[in-house]
């Protein structure tokens, strides 16, 4: 059988799987349908990943057919053969999952977790945000700029949510389910009053970072018997953003300072590493299934985190985290403008764009070659299209969270 013949049939087995899958929650859930809580799928869908032809393959020859598949499919929606063979069963999961790596290694998104590991070292991982003004939601796409088609690949989603002393957006894997119950949701980011602090929430705790979940009542997404106890029910502080004030707009563009306090500097130095966690809380391997009538009814509501003036949760045991300042731009005479070097990734002039460098002390010990390393840049390129440019320590989950704090409305900061 040849290669292409193989990868054909992958596909048309996950089709088939899917269906089955769909079928089986359906009716598994259809008298349950106003409930509020998530409940691992359970039904036919294991016995058909384990009885399908291609469970019982030799692992030699099953490790060379994943292998020759994940050299050739590099780019995305190509790279969907990689996530089919991970689908077929769990003997084929293992093996994907030991094959494919992290995209500080390879520099290439492949599963949902790939977006909270680092990025890679030598050339930045290049996306774009595409913002809809009249459903307040930013996609998150990987790719240099938006194709003609709908082939683009989506990365991450958010929603904007204006509270009367705050703004929260809220991140999730999908386009359509900003539920905090959801299993799709990854983290957000929240203001304070002025739009002058931001806070990025994960879902999950920081990485062998041995942090502490909070206990208070304040921290909790939902209550925690309304959900599988896999799914995570506390969203953990990992990093703040603060503008600097800027009221009678004498100081030039906007001065940001972001403190990932689940990096520690030592990432950046000389043999240094970053915390990569290799796979979600909840098991997203699982097929969590939410209620079919869940998603139109359910309004994203407010269920309140962990509060700004709480202290985050430090990283143990690595020293001081890792800050970020934005770079200063120079004046430019002829054109009468402040101006950076965005190597033509940005076109248009905007108070939203930036670039993000670490801030580092001489006792840090860390090379000038990283010290002028571009860590995230972003920058406007047409109406409601930006783009996202990133690179290790950070992840795309950080650096979207970071640009989502330049659209919120800043009055004092500009």
């Amino acid at each position: 059988m040849s290669f292409k013949s193989i990868v054909r049939e992958l596909k048309e087995m996950k089709d088939g799987i899917g269906n089955i899958s769909r079928r089986g929650i359906e009716g598994k859930h259809w008298r349950r349908r106003t409930r509020s809580y998530i409940a691992p799928d359970q039904g036919p869908l294991s016995g058909a990943l384990q009885q399908g032809q291609w469970a019982n393959l030799p692992p030699e020859l099953l490790l060379d057919i994943i292998q020759r598949v994940e050299e050739s499919e590099t780019s995305w929606p190509a790279r969907n053969v990689v996530v089919f063979c991970a689908s077929v069963c769990k003997s084929w999961r293992d093996i994907t999952k030991e094959i494919v790596k992290t995209p500080e290694e390879c520099g290439r998104l492949t599963f949902p977790i790939s977006l909270k590991q680092p990025g890679p070292r030598d050339s930045p991982i290049q996306c774009f945000i595409r913002r809809d003004r009249a459903t307040s939601t930013f996609l998150l796409y990987f790719g240099l700029t938006p194709s003609e088609g709908s082939s683009d690949k989506l990365l991450l989603a958010a929603r904007r949510i204006r509270r009367p002393t705050s703004t929260d957006f809220v991140i999730s894997l999908v386009a359509d389910d900003f539920s905090r119950a959801s299993c799709t949701y990854v983290g957000k980011l929240r203001s304070n009053f002025l739009g002058t602090k931001f806070t990025i929430y994960d879902s999950q705790p920081p990485y062998d970072t041995g942090a502490v979940q909070p206990n208070s009542r304040s921290s909790r997404r939902f209550h925690s018997k309304q959900v599988s106890p896999r799914v995570p029910a506390c969203n953990y502080s990992v990093a703040t953003i603060s503008y600097e004030l800027n009221v009678l707009r004498t100081r030039g563009p906007r001065r940001m300072q972001c403190a990932m306090h689940s990096i520690p500097i030592s990432s950046i130095q000389e043999g240094g590493t970053a915390p990569t966690p290799t796979s979600f809380p909840q098991s997203f391997d699982e097929q969590f299934s939410p209620s079919p009538g869940r998603r139109k009814k359910d309004p994203v509501t407010d269920i309140c985190s962990t509060s700004l003036s709480e202290p985050l949760a430090p990283v143990q045991g690595s020293g001081d985290p890792l800050i970020l300042k934005n770079k200063a731009p120079r004046w430019h005479e002829h054109l009468q403008c402040w101006c950076l070097n965005f190597r033509g990734r940005v076109t248009v002039a905007s108070v939203k764009n930036f670039q993000l460098v670490a801030s580092v002390e001489p006792a840090h010990n860390v090379s000038p070659v990283e010290q002028d390393k571009v860590i995230l840049q972003f920058g406007k390129i047409g109406k409601d299209i930006f783009t996202m440019d990133y690179r290790y320590p950070l992840s795309a989950f950080h650096a979207f969270a970071i640009c989502l704090s330049s659209f919120d409305t800043k009055p004092a900061c500009e």
